[in-house]
């Protein structure tokens, strides 16, 4: 079950998209609680909110340019606004950790060193660190604009090394065959599926996929993550699965309840419809499938990043580099065989080829 708030307290999200507390019994004042509960200044303000008391400001609001209060600048931004909820809810976890480790630290005074002292304590979780390497660059590129320090610590700070992995693994054609006989037609699971192989979106947008982003048999979407409109057709197979199956109003696919799903509830039903169907794969993995079709069947660069929402030409060349080499590799080794078959040609008869050449003896 969720957990309950303290009494008195209600739970709200901020115009910037950040979780905010305030206590307030009846038509009483209404008193904006720092921290999250459970946290030590949430307790310490809740306490004194229930006996009436006011507490005079915490000591670290009074520290203008330290570590805190340069990050709830930044959250009041529209640098901040414009980014994706889940990039901010990802970088505020970051800067949360940073404020209860170093929040009155001056922001000013922080080096290069710093940085990669960090990311050294998040050595275990390389591609954790890298995203906080990130998040702690975009901070301080603002910082710098806005004149609130005079340099960036984080230039020169490299990534830390991340094991070769080719990440979510991509689907089989047996995989795929076993998912369709696992889940008829008319079932929320197969209509996921084929949406998911049709359109190659992420999990952020296929919970946002409805009809209102179906014209006829073109579907249009700006994509949650990268703000990338993206634009394909359905072929009728896709178009009559739509039809035979029972969808939301303004999602095609929701919970039982008819509501909406969240990207991580999204993930979490459809790797269990996975695990139903004997199939140890994820959405992200159809992802990959889809675009891997696409690439083998000799998609571009460019319309490769004009169907996934890709917004550089790196994540598109994964896949047509791949798909090219193997083409190549084909041609090549049909050259090979042509040239194998002329060296080798069963019509020669015992005694010519190299063999005789090699017996022949030259006089002299």
């Amino acid at each position: 079950m969720p957990r309950t708030l303290p009494l008195y307290v209600t739970k709200e999200k901020s115009r910037h998209g950040k979780i905010v507390f305030y206590f307030r019994i009846g038509k009483g004042e209404r008193i904006r609680l720092p921290g999250s509960p459970g946290s030590k200044e949430f307790k310490v303000a809740y306490q004194a909110a229930l006996t009436g008391k006011h507490l005079v400001q915490p000591h670290y609001q009074e520290y203008a340019r330290s570590l805190r209060w340069l990050v709830r600048r930044y959250m009041e931004s529209s640098a901040w606004a414009s980014l994706s909820v889940a990039t901010r809810k990802q970088r505020g976890n970051f800067y949360s950790q940073v404020i209860e480790a170093s929040g009155d630290v001056d922001c000013r005074i922080v080096r290069d060193k710093d940085i990669r002292q960090a990311l050294e304590r998040r050595r275990n979780t390389p591609s954790s660190a890298n995203n906080f390497l990130k998040a702690m660059s975009a901070l301080f590129k603002w910082a710098l604009i806005q004149d609130y320090v005079e340099t960036d610590p984080t230039v020169g700070v490299k990534r830390l090394k991340v094991k070769d992995s080719d990440g979510f693994p991509i689907w089989t054609i047996d995989e795929v065959h076993a998912y369709m006989r696992h889940w008829p037609v008319g079932t929320r699971e197969r209509l996921a599926f084929e949406l998911l192989i049709a359109s190659g979106l992420r999990r952020s947008d296929m919970v946002l996929a409805g009809r209102q982003h179906l014209k006829d048999d073109v579907f249009s979407i700006r994509t949650a993550k990268t703000r990338t409109p993206v634009t394909l057709e359905f072929s009728a197979r896709v178009l009559e699965m739509i039809e035979k199956t029972e969808t939301g109003d303004f999602a095609f696919i929701v919970g039982r309840k008819g509501r909406p799903l969240t990207k991580e509830s999204f993930g979490n039903w459809f790797r269990e419809a996975c695990r139903a169907a004997n199939i140890p794969k994820s959405a992200h993995g159809l992802r990959k499938f889809s675009a891997t079709l696409a690439a083998e069947a000799g998609a571009t660069t460019h319309q490769l990043m004009a169907q996934f929402g890709w917004v550089t030409v790196q994540q598109a060349e994964l896949y047509t580099k791949s798909a090219d080499r193997a083409r190549l590799g084909k041609d090549t080794s049909r050259i090979v065989a042509e040239q194998i078959e002329t060296i080798l040609a069963p019509h020669l008869e015992q005694g010519a080829g190299e063999n005789s050449i090699k017996q022949t003896k030259t006089k002299g």
